[in-house]
């Protein structure tokens, strides 16, 4: 954990309390800190698994902290402060704030100032931060990482809460591991770490993943080196997507962490202020255009239109066969906007008419439904994953 935040902090080995992935920590850390019916400030976009791992068997609630595009989907206190009172209006608990530092999906970081203010804001308040850093070594431009614990030992003392602050961290990114499940819970809080470890025992990490991974964690020079690479082959990689889609006149939110970019297919919605729209155009590129990219109001997006695609799970081959068929798609619909699929296309859609019937309800009733249905959520295989077909 030292390495992936360059060094520039150190954590107490008696305050890391191991869980089954970051998926089993987060749940873990829910039920440390809140009741059923408590509620969670995220900013949206957020991690579309959250509504999975924060929600099903806790019981606790996300309001979303909405971040526009006209900001570069910045996070700012104001709006934390704006969504808190929101749910002190209908009658809510606001237990804490959770953040994604590096960001999922927007591939962005955090600067300092920006924690600085936040951590300040959650002690006036006296509700928790939880920060997922789970993309921490992932940063391949754009400066250090800064680490919430990093900012904790920064603050005066007098301005900050520390039992209030807590950090989920995982191998699975930073190290390419997550089949292995190894997830951490970090706090601050002496009461939150003993109870975390009691209930780590409904998530264990074997005892042979812990004896291998102890070993190889142990060679300082391949950690070292593996960090750097990783971070040097994901700074090259962005680099030929982003010029790629460019061709294509497509924008992207300018990142600098994570295995993903944000696109911005707005100009070719039928109707740019309609989530039926973005997921008509989700359905062409799924079945026209054969890419497996995920929607933006699976992420909570308020904004019809943004597409989160991961350019680095794959090789250099598909990687210019997936850019091929974008420009060659966007060329082809070029000064129009996409009305429809074609009539192959819709004999295909015709044949799940009623699921996306049902998808454009339920986005008018509730956004959280996408997930749960599991139609568009980046942590479950789409309809037509090449993946689930074989």
């Amino acid at each position: 954990m030292g390495k992936a935040r360059g060094g520039r902090v150190t954590f107490d080995p008696e305050r890391v309390v191991m869980s089954g992935g970051a998926t089993g920590a987060n749940e873990t850390i829910m039920f440390c800190l809140a009741d059923p019916g408590d509620v969670f400030l995220i900013p949206s976009p957020y991690y579309a698994a959250f509504d999975r791992d924060l929600r099903w068997r806790t019981g606790v609630e996300i309001i979303p902290v909405p971040c526009s595009s006209s900001d570069n989907f910045k996070l700012t206190v104001d709006a934390a402060e704006w969504a808190y009172k929101k749910a002190q209006e209908s009658n809510k608990k606001v237990k804490g704030l959770i953040l994604t530092n590096p960001s999922n999906p927007l591939g962005t970081m955090l600067d300092k100032d920006t924690l600085t203010n936040l951590v300040r804001f959650v002690t006036r308040k006296n509700i928790h931060l939880v920060v997922d850093e789970i993309y921490a070594a992932t940063v391949f431009a754009g400066g250090d990482f800064v680490s919430v614990a990093e900012v904790v030992n920064d603050v005066d003392i007098s301005e900050v809460n520390v039992d209030l602050i807590h950090i989920v961290y995982s191998l699975s990114k930073d190290m390419g591991l997550p089949g292995f499940r190894v997830g951490i819970v970090y706090s601050f809080n002496d009461s939150v770490v003993s109870c975390a470890r009691k209930m780590s025992s409904f998530g264990l990490v074997s005892s042979q993943t812990q004896l291998m991974l102890a070993s190889m964690l142990s060679d300082d020079q391949f950690v070292d080196n593996f960090l750097m690479e990783s971070s040097r082959r994901l700074g090259i990689r962005h680099k030929v997507f982003t010029t790629g889609i460019k061709k294509a006149d497509i924008a992207c939110l300018t990142s600098n962490a994570g295995l993903f970019a944000w696109m911005d297919l707005r100009h070719l919605l039928r109707d740019r202020n309609s989530f039926e729209s973005e997921i008509e155009l989700w359905h062409i590129i799924i079945d026209r255009v054969k890419l497996n990219v995920s929607p933006g109001s699976s992420f909570r997006c308020t904004e019809p239109g943004w597409f989160r695609i991961c350019f680095a799970n794959m090789d250099d081959d598909t990687l210019h066969v997936a850019l091929g068929r974008i420009q060659d798609f966007v060329s082809k619909n070029k000064n129009k906007i996409v009305e429809k699929a074609s009539e192959n296309d819709q004999v295909i859609q015709n044949k799940s008419a009623k699921k996306l019937k049902w998808t454009q309800t339920n986005l008018r009733l509730s956004f959280r439904r996408l997930y749960e249905d599991g139609l568009s959520s980046p942590g479950i295989m789409s309809p037509h994953s090449p993946l689930l077909r074989a």
